[in-house]
């Protein structure tokens, strides 16, 4: 834990296969993206350091593994986690038919605080949209989450994504560590602070508000 930033949150990524998980996750890491179709296979995670305000937010991003086509996503993937960006195809209709599920998995196994961006993916492929931005947008106001639309392919608002719900958490968690300031009580109250050691657990370093 000697590396110098002073938060660290992990965002998951869900959604159904193919919709292009794994892409934007290696363009908002390494700014690569690959045009061959392929299924993540095991456990796959990479990080990315950014600063809001004066802090250094480390980001943990972690990826489905190609477990989604199975249902078979564990509780420990969700675990920990302070952020999701919840991801459809814009060209394929069934991936957004599906999102409703994927919130419902995502609220049974998260914090009510957990900060949800729904994400319309592959905004490149204009011709083939099945899906529109006024359609997901009006899900999105419904169901209390933010809304984007990226393309990985051109690296259309991936950063933007990423970098909104990570500011999102940030501004929860330091709310949430000026209450604890304020009123000691005001913890126990709410929702827990993820606070640990692991790599699956969004950790507030330095002082913190719990430590």
């Amino acid at each position: 834990m000697g590396e110098d930033y002073d938060y660290l949150f992990k965002v998951v990524l869900v959604g159904d296969s193919g919709v292009g998980k794994s892409n934007l996750l290696s363009r908002f890491t390494r700014n690569e993206f690959s045009s061959e179709t392929r299924s993540t296979i095991g456990v796959e995670f990479a990080t990315r350091t950014i600063q809001i305000d004066d802090k250094v937010i480390k980001a943990q991003i972690w990826d489905t593994a190609g477990q989604e086509r199975y249902r078979a996503i564990t509780s420990a993937y969700y675990r920990g986690a302070a952020g999701a960006l919840l991801v459809y195809d814009v060209s394929k209709h069934i991936t957004f038919e599906n999102v409703e599920r994927w919130l419902n998995e995502l609220r049974y196994h998260t914090d009510a605080n957990t900060v949800i961006m729904l994400v319309g993916n592959k905004a490149d492929l204009r011709r083939l949209r099945a899906v529109a931005t006024d359609e997901a947008a009006t899900l999105a106001e419904r169901e209390n989450t933010y809304f984007i639309e990226t393309s990985a392919r051109e690296s259309l608002n991936v950063d933007n994504a990423f970098t909104e719900v990570l500011t999102k958490i940030y501004h929860v968690v330091s709310r949430k560590a000026l209450d604890v300031r304020e009123d000691p009580s005001a913890l126990a109250k709410g929702q827990k602070i993820n606070v640990g050691r692991g790599e699956n657990v969004s950790v507030v370093k330095d002082g913190g508000c719990c430590s």
